[in-house]
């Protein structure tokens, strides 16, 4: 039978996913394994061989996993998944419902407007989830801002979704721009470019992206409002209830970042050691206080210590009376079904790499002659819509583009196709991509709301970008 080309299964699994959610009305969790199910039995054993191989596992590793049922290999990628975001979804979940139901978000919300006023909170939280979204992972991010959001929404009464969209547009952005950020680390090192060019470029895009983003959220906003609608893990009669308490009776403004605070600084500090200190030669302290560095600023053991603390808070204010059970099980039942359907976007991610996908379109565009930067974006956006992850896109762009970044005799500096990479990874967030369903299911959007508002201000601010990029090559080549 001769084998179907992997843009062919793409275009199948997209009408299995798109088709079974929107059209049939499936839930999002069984759309999301039936077209992993059908793409995975439509790629060929070979495709899953060299998929394999060219990603630096062993021959007779290769041809095990191309010789494993079609169940084993989606409920491999299905774990694995969970394994990435499964502990981080729960506790994230048990963070934001004692944040909200101890009053600490309620605190940390009226300081912010104090500090900012109404009108200024959405640039906020735009800029704030940038600068959080270099050093910590994008979804991690969205676990810690996303109650705060929905705090500030039932204080001001108005712009849930512009907050919502502000924290999407920050966090995303920073995510493929700025080192130390995984993606952007693996980029710089592809394609030898400086890490201080690239962090300090990365935030100069990465600001006139967001402000792009800020005003198409504005518009959104205006043109689509969303309220803040009741939810397991954010019920609106609790928060009500915490809105109408007096300052002094909240919890101080210290205890109520702590949460957050904790698993940010020992996230931000592993960062910095992995990123700017030597892993030898360092003095027996100096190696001591790394491994305790090390050790809390893994994101698994960092966010379930935010987690412990944000209980110990929820006690302090609610008493030690007070059942706990109740609040940690409303919270796991809400993360439980994140988890699940986050997982089963890995899983059809994760068999849509298995296509060959990338490979196909690196050979589409190996020919391709085309001024290299907008290449570099178009690349990475392909890659991006095709299988889900921003991460595999700026991957495969970047090992794709390396060779003529350098060695084509460029006319600027390689920083610039690194950008554009980063902004192309931006498009198109969809069904296969799990921090499309993170925000759908933590924001409590839905789909098709998420589809009309997501979607394309990540893309206005990726072409945003593309713009700047080529003006900035054009006037500061730095070469």
């Amino acid at each position: 039978m001769t084998s179907l080309d992997p843009l062919i299964i793409l275009f199948i699994g997209i009408i299995m996913v798109v088709g079974g959610i929107i059209g049939l009305k499936l839930h999002p969790f069984l759309a999301l394994l039936l077209g992993a199910f059908c793409v995975a039995i439509l790629t060929p054993p070979e495709a899953i061989q060299q998929f394999a191989i060219d990603k630096g596992i062993s021959p007779s590793a290769a041809l095990s996993l191309s010789k494993k049922s079609i169940g084993e290999r989606i409920a491999t990628e299905f774990g694995n998944t969970c394994a990435k975001i499964g502990i981080l979804i729960a506790m994230a979940a048990i963070i934001g419902k004692c944040m909200l139901e101890s009053g600490a978000a309620e605190r940390i919300i009226r300081s912010i407007l104090t500090f900012t006023g109404i009108d200024k909170a959405p640039i906020a939280f735009l800029i704030s989830s940038f600068f959080l979204g270099i050093p910590v992972f994008f979804d991690t991010v969205l676990f810690l801002m996303i109650p705060l959001a929905k705090a500030m929404t039932f204080r001001i009464g108005k712009n849930y979704l512009l907050l919502i969209l502000c924290i999407m547009a920050g966090a995303a952005m920073a995510n493929s721009l700025v080192p130390p950020a995984p993606g952007p680390l693996f980029l710089i090192g592809e394609m030898h470019i400086p890490i201080g060019l690239m962090m300090i470029s990365g935030t100069i895009v990465g600001l006139f992206t967001i402000t792009s983003g800020y005003f198409f959220a504005k518009w959104a906003n205006v043109k689509w409002p969303i309220e803040l609608r009741d939810s397991l893990d954010a019920k609106l009669e609790d928060i009500k209830v915490i809105s109408a308490k007096e300052t002094t009776k909240l919890p101080s403004l210290g205890i109520s970042i702590l949460p957050i605070l904790f698993p940010l600084i020992f996230i931000c500090l592993d960062t910095f050691i992995n990123a700017f200190v030597p892993k030898e030669g360092n003095a027996e302290w100096m190696t001591y206080a790394i491994g305790i560095f090390k050790f809390f600023g893994d994101k698994n053991v960092a966010i379930i210590c935010g987690g412990v603390i944000a209980l110990l808070v929820l006690v302090k204010e609610k008493g030690k009376d007070e059942n706990l059970t109740s609040f940690v099980q409303a919270a796991l039942m809400s993360g439980g079904g994140i988890i699940l359907i986050t997982a089963a976007g890995g899983a059809f991610g994760g068999m849509l790499q298995q296509t060959g996908i990338s490979n196909r379109i690196a050979e589409m565009t190996k020919d391709y002659q085309i001024a290299l930067i907008p290449l570099a974006f178009f690349i990475a956006a392909i890659v991006r819509t095709a299988q889900g992850s921003a991460t595999v896109a700026l991957i495969t762009a970047s090992g794709i583009l390396s060779g003529m970044a350098n060695n084509a005799g460029l006319e600027f500096h390689p920083v610039y196709l690194g950008l554009a990479i980063g902004c192309g990874s931006k498009l198109v967030p969809w069904m296969n991509d799990a921090g499309f369903w993170i925000i759908c299911k933590l924001s409590n959007l839905t789909e098709k709301e998420a589809l009309k508002t997501i979607t394309p201000m990540l893309a206005i601010m990726g072409f945003t970008g593309l713009i700047i990029i080529i003006i900035g090559a054009k006037l500061f080549p730095l070469v």
